[in-house]
């Protein structure tokens, strides 16, 4: 099966410095994968190999299986057929809305060009700002405006740096559900890049966590939630802390929380230490006694949620999320339950 995009073994950097080593992961027509990791780990990097805007040290790209980059070749950016939205979308000032989406529109009649920026403008739901300049935009409209352009042109692929950092937390979380629903509509694949694991989460079909100049892991949003291959990942994807534990079966561990039991067998033998990642919604505070206790130092409500501080015995303080409206007092002693389902486990 030829793959959209497929990158072997890729290393690049600047000035023969490696930023990303040895990366590799296949994109499938129509699918939207994400690139996560913290700043200053080669995620932008990657995007401009893949644009073709950086060259490779190493390894390949192939587009459709034809090679676009080695270290040898690069096709140019121009003749790949890839759309790119900037982090700050790159309009042209002193262009309307309707120049700045028809500028990549070459050797169409005006009636075909004014079509495709109508068509654009409807589909990312701004019917009426043709004649619009870049600063008369909200933030939201020019980054609408800026995926308009990048998808007039019908590209098969779209990388998108950074689109939503400059959108407070609740339009980005909208636009990048919009941002997929309309990527879905048009059965483009694309790849974004970003430090937000919430807004990852809510576009992708694939993520693959970059760190340590490497690819960590790629798979579903799922799988890394649920299945991280290392504490890293783990850490990465949502809040956690890791405990040290010894297997005393298939199914049980003794941890500083005491000796927890879970509903589904680890992948590992009885007596073998582990590294236990545990999640704050999977610690459960309770007034009851318990053979492990422990004090609440302080509490915050949210809301939706009351997070509370806790202090073990050992000297440790852990976290604990509650969904339900259960109100404990800091100072309290409290016991402590574990969640049952599988946990996430490391080997050492």
């Amino acid at each position: 099966m030829t793959h959209l995009l497929a990158l072997d073994s890729l290393s690049c950097g600047y000035d023969q410095t490696v930023i990303i080593d040895e990366l590799g992961f296949e994109l499938q027509a129509g699918e939207i994968a994400c690139l996560l990791g913290p700043s200053g780990c080669g995620k932008t990097t990657v995007l401009r190999a893949i644009a073709g805007f950086s060259p490779l040290l190493s390894g390949s790209i192939q587009q459709n299986g034809e090679l676009i980059s080695t270290r040898q070749f690069m096709l140019p950016p121009e003749k790949r057929g890839i759309g790119v939205v900037f982090q700050d979308y790159a309009l042209f000032p002193h262009l309307s809305v309707f120049d700045n989406i028809a500028f990549g529109l070459k050797g169409l009649s005006t009636a075909a060009k004014r079509q495709a920026v109508d068509d654009m403008l409807q589909l990312v739901e701004l019917p009426d700002i043709s004649s619009r300049f870049p600063h008369e935009l909200s933030g939201g409209q020019q980054q609408r405006v800026a995926l308009a352009r990048a998808l007039a042109p019908k590209p098969k692929l779209l990388l998108m740096d950074e689109p939503f950092s400059n959108l407070d937390t609740d339009l980005r979380r909208q636009l990048a559900l919009e941002v997929r629903r309309i990527l879905k509509d048009q059965g483009i694949a694309a790849i974004m890049v970003t430090h937000d694991q919430e807004e990852a989460f809510a576009i992708s079909d694939r993520i693959g966590i970059l760190a340590n100049g490497r690819l960590q892991q790629w798979g579903t949003p799922s799988e890394l939630y649920y299945q991280p291959v290392n504490p890293l990942v783990a850490g990465f994807v949502g809040k956690g802390e890791l405990f040290a534990a010894r297997c005393h079966s298939s199914s049980c561990v003794e941890t500083e929380l005491g000796i927890l039991e879970f509903a589904e067998p680890l992948n590992a033998e009885a007596g073998q230490e582990l590294s236990l990642f545990l999640r704050p919604t999977d610690i459960r505070p309770s007034l009851e006694p318990g053979p492990v206790m422990a004090r609440i130092a302080q509490k915050e409500f949210l809301g939706s949620s009351v997070v509370y501080q806790l202090a073990l015995p050992t000297g440790r303080t852990i976290e604990a999320e509650i969904f339900e409206p259960m109100m404990l007092d800091v100072g309290a002693e409290v016991s402590l339950n574990v969640a049952s389902h599988r946990p996430i486990a490391f080997n050492l």
